[in-house]
């Protein structure tokens, strides 16, 4: 039966900027009882930067006990709870990776958030304040260490001050959206836009075996070759690809090599790119698998979070690393085009989370070598796909 966790979580900065820390608490829904707790002192920082900093450590707490869990967050950040939520855009650079942290601590299904008034989020508060007690005393917080014990001679300062806590609410309204979450208005500016362009062959791809990060990284075929050339010549005659971006993996940079020659671009890698680990199933083809590994492989297509055998990674792990690197891509290359060289599960992902779609979608897509897709990022957070798989650039 799967469990069920509320986080609870605050932050707190003196000052705002400030001394800051955070505290976070997990708890039994049905009992109350406090099963986690977690607090840091954290240096100078914003009561929103220390209220994610909150968040993150009540979701890895809660992680730490049962990964498959489902968790209810409760804060009284409006902020937090709106931007995790989906509602508000995240425009302060300095919460956008946070947020996007927090977003790949568990799949999204699995966590909720609510906003709660703070006089019902006191353990929390509690736990922020004393840590950033213990900050002001060049201590670490302890579990069990009250504010007391910690002998500062004088009461706590407030997390924040009613003049501090009236600041957030004024920035938290500005970043309420003018417009409903849908298509969005006309003014959002260039998308980011993410050409995706999958290698072209090496010697597995036509026997159709399992080849991933975890396997002997093979070059480009003479086939795969002439794929990136051609590839090559149909972006340049587009003349729209502003960046090349590949993944660490050979095949993935020799096919970028030769589209960024042609564009008189440079190739960035990023290691978030990297094809799934397939773990021993690496250079096997999937009846091979079948045949060696049958429950293993009916378990692995029967769950995202199921992983193949001897270590490999799971479609769920893949899933948050890629939505992580498409965050950081997109912030970025924010209103530029930026061709991706990567792999199928990778692309797959990015276009499922496009979407929406569930991860059994990951096996209704086909992917040929050296397809083009493309997905569009604007800045109110949708996301539009508008190419799947041509290979007309190949004919």
């Amino acid at each position: 039966m799967t469990r069920t966790f509320i986080v609870e979580a605050d932050g707190g900065s003196r000052g705002n900027p400030g001394p800051a820390g955070y505290g976070a608490v997990v708890l039994d829904p049905a009992t109350g009882e406090a099963l986690a707790e977690a607090a840091e002192f954290i240096g100078t920082a914003t009561n929103n930067v220390a209220e994610y900093k909150g968040l993150l450590a009540g979701l890895r707490a809660a992680r730490a006990l049962d990964p498959e869990a489902t968790v209810h967050v409760r804060m009284d950040s409006k902020l937090v709870v709106e931007q995790m939520s989906g509602r508000w855009k995240i425009k302060h650079p300095d919460m956008k990776p946070l947020a996007a942290e927090a977003a790949t601590v568990f799949p999204s299904g699995q966590v909720t958030y609510e906003w709660i008034p703070r006089a019902k989020n006191k353990h929390a508060d509690r736990l922020a304040n004393e840590a950033m007690d213990a900050g002001k005393q060049g201590k670490q917080w302890e579990p069990g260490v009250s504010k007391a014990a910690l002998a500062t001679g004088a009461a706590a300062a407030p997390t924040r001050s009613a003049a501090a806590r009236a600041a957030d609410e004024a920035a938290e309204a500005a970043q309420a959206p003018s417009e409903p979450r849908g298509w969005g208005a006309p003014d959002l500016g260039a998308p980011a836009t993410f050409v995706l362009l999958r290698h072209g062959e090496t010697a597995l791809t036509p026997e159709k075996r399992f080849s991933g990060s975890g396997g002997n990284d093979p070059e480009l075929s003479a086939a795969g070759r002439r794929q990136a050339e051609a590839t090559a010549a149909a972006l340049a005659a587009r003349g729209t690809i502003q960046a090349v971006v590949s993944s660490p993996l050979r095949r993935c940079r020799e096919t970028a090599g030769a589209v960024a020659a042609r564009l008189g671009l440079e190739v960035r890698i990023e290691e978030g790119l990297r094809e799934t680990d397939f773990g021993v199933w690496e250079g096997l083809t999937f009846a091979e698998v079948r045949e060696r590994y049958p429950d293993d492989l009916d378990t692995w297509l029967g769950s995202a979070k199921a992983a193949p055998t001897g270590g490999g990674e799971s479609f769920a792990t893949v899933a948050r690393r890629v939505s992580v690197t498409r965050d950081k891509l997109i912030a970025r290359y924010a209103g530029r085009t930026v061709l991706l060289v990567t792999h199928v599960t990778p692309i797959k992902t990015l276009v499922r989370l496009a979407l929406g779609a569930p991860p059994e979608s990951l096996f209704r897509m086909e992917l040929s070598a050296a397809s083009l897709s493309a997905v569009a990022y604007y800045a109110d957070g949708n996301a539009s796909l508008r190419l799947l798989n041509d290979t007309s650039h190949l004919r």
